[in-house]
């Protein structure tokens, strides 16, 4: 008899998340189970897609006893779109499971032992909280389920949004992202339809060909705007009247306006020339009373208000006395390099990429510290014993 390939297992209850915020639960029979949808505290059957040797995969097929912690979820694209995954579980519950989460990875995977083990630190805001979102153009967007049936070959399902997760080719159109305060959703909007009125062609990631490709926004705390588009074509004056059509709606809200051209089967953009098209090119964060300069390469912690209170964390745990050399590896543009500065006595970062070392060195004159040195480079190749040694004593 043939092993049924997909079918429903029934009554699972979960009791915990794993990998990917999937739920994770037995069956009646005690067969383990990770749930796409499902939140510790359900009881629900499963429609299995994957069964292998002690375990299966499966999305909710439908929901038994919810649990107590499950919550309506405030975004319209929730389950549909890859950005966000918890929104039907409380924060203080998932708050709960992150902080096991990490337990684990010591007690259970490294087998290290674990003395005081504090409370995650929570952040305050939960909606409009990050300060940089990459969205991704395609000219095959995901079709909800009302869309499905005969393709009209007329219609337009070009998409600017998050791909879908385990859909690498597709992009759910995004209308309202609660990730990032505006004006990020009124700039995503108007980039569709503005791209839509010229006649734009949307990137076709399987064909690997289109003129609009990606669409980076940054905000800061100190009001700026940063926006960075990805061409898969190199048109001069296609780029021209696009971004023109961009800053003549928004110019008042946008601080600076950067563009690439990348023609890579990849999107990433750290090995691409950036041309600043509007503005100066970079944008300022403040962090305490510390100035940041980001560029459109450069690394920075997503939730700037959370990203202070992790500093603040570190230094309270290194309990620097000021006598201390300081060495902060992958340092990106140098943000928790220099915030410990002014507690020790020298501080070294290390960082792969150029561009934020450049930006880790502005920082650093901005804000006028004087025993902070950075070096770009592989780290693992930079911090050599003799490297080490020749750092062991400060150098100004």
């Amino acid at each position: 008899m043939a092993r049924k390939k997909h079918y429903i297992l029934p009554d699972v209850i979960i009791h915990g998340t794993a990998d990917r915020g999937k739920g994770v639960g037995k069956s009646p029979d005690g067969l383990t189970v990770f749930v796409e949808g499902a939140v510790p505290g359900d009881v629900v059957d499963v429609f299995v897609q994957k069964k292998k040797s002690g375990f299966a995969e499966g999305n909710v097929e439908r929901v038994v006893k919810p649990s107590p912690h499950r919550v309506e979820p405030f975004c319209d694209h929730f389950s549909i779109c890859g950005g966000c995954k918890w929104q039907n579980l409380d924060y203080d519950t998932q708050a709960a499971h992150k902080n096991q989460t990490v337990l684990d990875a010591f007690q259970r995977i490294a087998k290290l032992p674990v003395g005081e083990f504090l409370p995650i630190l929570k952040a305050p805001e939960t909606r409009y909280y990050r300060n940089k979102l990459e969205f991704a153009f395609s000219s095959r967007r995901w079709l909800l389920p009302e869309e499905l049936g005969p393709v009209n070959p007329e219609e337009d399902l070009s998409g600017l949004g998050f791909h879908r997760a385990g859909a690498f080719d597709k992009v759910v159109d995004v209308q309202h992202c609660w990730l990032q305060a505006e004006p990020s959703n009124a700039i995503r909007n108007a980039t569709r339809d503005i791209a839509r009125e010229q006649g734009l062609s949307f990137y076709d990631i399987r064909a690997n060909h289109g003129f609009l490709r990606n669409l980076m926004v940054r905000l800061t705390s100190t009001g700026e705007c940063m926006l960075l588009y990805s061409f898969g074509e190199d048109d001069p004056a296609a780029i021209e009247r696009f971004l023109k059509a961009i800053h003549d709606r928004f110019h008042d809200q946008i601080s600076t306006i950067v563009y690439c051209i990348n023609p890579k089967l990849n999107d990433t953009v750290f090995d691409l020339d950036m041309v600043t098209w509007h503005g100066k090119g970079f944008v300022e964060e403040q962090l305490g009373d510390l100035f940041f300069k980001i560029g459109p390469k450069s690394f920075f912690q997503t939730n700037s208000r959370q990203a202070k209170n992790l500093y603040d964390v570190v230094l309270e745990f290194a309990a620097l006395t000021g006598s201390e050399n300081v060495y902060d590896l992958y340092t990106g543009t140098g943000s928790i390099a220099l915030y410990a500065a002014r507690f020790c006595q020298q501080v070294v970062g290390i960082e792969e990429i150029p561009e934020a070392i450049q930006d880790a060195e502005v920082n650093r004159t901005r804000n006028n510290i004087h025993n902070a040195i950075f070096y770009a480079g592989d780290v693992r190749k930079v911090l050599s014993p003799e490297f080490a040694k020749n750092m062991a004593n400060p150098i100004w």
